[in-house]
């Protein structure tokens, strides 16, 4: 999978995702994405390499760094609860839709009850 399909799958996967909005607060240049104003998702490029950074359980993303060359520590952010995900033949459309919801079930189960938009527990 290349960059520019990595970052429109992981795009379109938010718009499927209730209380998902997008913003620009660091510039054009990055797209956050957040629920209930808490980033979930960053997609940017960066020496012409689209990059698309997640929340990731510490557990999850030390195994996902050790499967797959395409996972790195999340560029920019915390080491262990973020991953950036790259272009490469290993990721399949499947897997970036899983950690897509993932990042944001993390994100909304860290929400007061009433602020939810989804129960994490039963999503998806």
């Amino acid at each position: 999978m290349d960059g520019e399909e990595l970052q429109r799958l992981a795009a379109e996967r938010t718009q499927e995702l209730p209380g998902a909005s997008l913003e620009h607060p660091f510039g054009p240049e990055w797209d956050v994405f957040k629920v209930r104003g808490k980033v979930f998702m960053l997609l940017t490029v960066l020496a012409d390499e689209p990059l698309v950074t997640l929340k990731s359980h510490p557990d999850d993303s030390r195994s996902l760094r050790e499967a797959y060359a395409e996972i790195t520590p999340g560029y920019h952010m915390n080491k262990r609860h973020w991953i950036t995900l790259r272009a490469g033949s290993a990721l399949d459309p499947q897997l970036v839709e899983d950690l897509v919801t993932e990042s944001y079930l993390l994100v909304v189960e860290k929400l007061p009850r009433a602020q939810r938009p989804v129960a994490p527990d039963s999503f998806g």
